[in-house]
């Protein structure tokens, strides 16, 4: 079963991107999704949370106050790691979870991993294929401030603290290019679909459609 790494900076469109390849067949794995199950009321990984960071980090009903944290790790390299190394291995069992019970479904599934710190914090040779949707930093900062409301300073903050463009570039099988229209944007992955089942197809020597 071919898993493909998903990735891209903050504010690059790789939701946009993972939503599109749901829409014409893949399997999406979101590993933001895995992260809030991860931290969820009564979970170790949130209880370790609150070890580390204390009580300024839950809100009133006793759930994780991510804009608390945010304004935290954001902000502090060693907090981040901190944080990081209770996250994700929280994570990865989840993760390997969904993956045997898709396997277990449909072998043949095409998977996506959306995985935000594929750089950060995977190792790109457990994927078949990386895609990296690369908008430069300066464009998603300005996406940011336009479309999330943050000043340019919080902006800022957030898109340097994840890993650079050329570190998630070094690791690309391929590049979507999402500095553009949202049209040329999606051509791109509609063009990375065609491609993604022609090589399932040829693996279990399966020929149809698309989906």
């Amino acid at each position: 079963m071919d898993v493909i790494g998903l990735t891209g900076g903050i504010a690059a469109g790789k939701s946009v991107v993972a939503s599109r390849l749901a829409h014409l067949g893949a399997v999406v794995i979101d590993a933001d999704v895995l992260a809030r199950e991860a931290v969820a009321p009564g979970s170790p990984g949130l209880r370790a949370i609150h070890e580390r960071f204390g009580d300024a980090v839950l809100a009133p009903d006793a759930t994780l106050d991510r804009a608390a944290l945010g304004s935290i790790v954001f902000v502090d390299a060693q907090a981040r790691s901190d944080l990081n190394a209770i996250v994700h291995p929280e994570v990865h069992r989840l993760y390997r979870e969904r993956l045997a019970a898709i396997a277990a479904h449909d072998p043949g599934a095409i998977v996506v991993y959306d995985v935000p710190l594929l750089v950060e914090a995977r190792s790109a040779s457990e994927f078949s294929l990386v895609v990296v949707v690369h908008a430069p930093a300066d464009v998603r900062v300005e996406r940011l401030v336009a479309l999330r409301g943050l000043d340019r300073a919080s902006a800022e903050q957030r898109v340097s603290a994840q890993a650079s463009d050329d570190e998630r570039l070094a690791v690309a099988d391929v590049v979507i290019d999402s500095s553009g229209t949202l049209d040329h944007t999606m051509e791109q992955v509609d063009a990375l679909w065609q491609r993604l089942v022609a090589q399932r197809d040829q693996h279990t020597g399966v020929s149809g459609p698309l989906s």
